[in-house]
């Protein structure tokens, strides 16, 4: 089978597609190919071959991939939740402390010093006369607000713990086992407004999806007190009109975002209540190698057994071959369709020694384990009843 390697992927990752067989074309070309790994190349408005069984993204964020498109062709879209979550992590703590202290402006002043009409004891003492302009705040004791606690915002709110921080968390879908890992010292807020209380430092660790844009506006920022947001998330999040106005008005002291925009580069060149990274959040050689690696073996976990871990459409689902040749389909998840799949096979004399089915609100995955030889035909048979969005052999 053949896979379309788009962006750079860390070499680590590619060897594991390599060594289960697979090739690779590092190109456009996706004709032909049976399943797509990129990092930040936009596909919303690509058209996939119907070749195409599964993208895998390196990274979290899969906003650029048409996710609903490739759900209803059955296609999976896996991400990397967790494998770049500790370089993010130290991007946000770092964060924290350039918040309220100007150690960037503080960089920058010593090249703004005449040193070769200098000796060094007028180098100190032009240093010593600047160091009151850039008194800043520590960041012990002071309150933090988590937003988002997955794999990324509980690490913040673990280790801003740990420096002496008083945390509080909001996560309106948070799960029982997040929950179990998360410090028993943190306050858990009860509404997104509840979290903006006493604020002194946001950090947002939420997806971008159409509830949550611009879900950071005017009502939350002004319940605020010249406090620090820090977004590591998306840019959509925050209300960009929304956010200025704050700043304007004193809501907020600082924002740093790894997403720059026109009017904020314009702000940061007039003042210094805004700090921004060219998405630099994940861009560690560890993270990158992380991100490569799991989405290659994901990919080709899917493609080869029919496993799915880590989608953002589909169901989960894995089993142990049972026999000697598997099935995977996809379907809508609706009355009727496993039953017809089940007639099918059984018109073709194809004995099912195993029948997993997963679903995931109105989509759902299968794997059906059998000793019989399953022909091209049967599968084209498959694909001919409604709902069913993919169907395949497993290798």
């Amino acid at each position: 089978m053949k896979v379309t390697i788009l962006n750079n992927i860390a070499k680590s990752g590619l060897d594991i597609l390599e060594k289960e067989g697979f090739t690779l074309h590092q190109n456009d070309v996706l004709d032909g190919c049976s399943g797509i790994v990129l990092r930040s190349q936009n596909l919303t408005q690509e058209k996939l071959p119907k070749s195409i069984f599964g993208i895998a993204r390196a990274g979290a964020g899969t906003n650029n991939i048409n996710v609903e498109d490739c759900s209803q062709n059955g296609v999976i879209v896996f991400n990397t939740p967790g494998a770049n979550a500790n370089a993010v992590k130290e991007m946000v703590l770092c964060s924290l402390i350039l918040g309220k202290r100007d150690l960037v402006s503080g960089n920058k002043s010593i090249d703004a010093i005449d040193i070769d009409n200098m000796d060094d004891e007028a180098v100190m003492k032009e240093i010593e006369g600047m160091k009151k302009k850039y008194v800043g705040n520590e960041i012990k004791n002071k309150n933090l607000t988590v937003i988002g606690l997955g794999a990324i915002g509980s690490l913040v709110a673990e280790h801003a713990i740990q420096l002496g921080m008083n945390v509080t968390g909001y996560d309106p879908g948070l799960t029982v086992e997040t929950a179990l890992r998360l410090p028993s010292s943190i306050r858990m807020a009860k509404s997104l407004e509840d979290s903006f209380k006493d604020a002194e430092y946001i950090s947002l660790h939420i997806p971008l999806v159409p509830d949550t844009k611009e879900i950071i506006n005017n009502k939350l920022i002004a319940k605020l007190n010249k406090s620090v947001l820090i977004n590591f998330s998306r840019g959509g999040i925050v209300c960009e009109e929304s956010l200025l106005e704050g700043l304007d008005q004193n809501f907020l002291y600082k924002y740093v975002t790894d997403f720059p925009t026109k009017k904020l580069i314009n702000r940061v060149r007039s003042k210094k209540d805004v700090v921004i990274f060219p998405h630099l959040g994940a861009s560690t050689t560890e993270s990158e190698i992380n991100c490569a690696e799991m989405a290659c073996s994901q990919l080709a976990d899917f493609l080869k057994k029919g496993k799915i871990v880590n989608s953002v459409n589909f169901p989960n689902i894995s089993s142990e071959k049972v026999s000697k040749h598997r099935i995977y389909f996809s379907n809508m998840n609706e009355p009727g369709i496993i039953s017809k799949v089940a007639d099918v096979l059984a018109q073709e004399n194809i004995n099912i020694d195993e029948f997993v089915n997963k679903s995931r609100n109105n989509l759902a995955s299968n794997i059906i384990d059998s000793d019989d030889d399953i022909t091209p035909r049967i599968l084209d048979k498959l694909m001919k009843i409604k709902g069913v969005t993919n169907a395949r052999l497993c290798y």
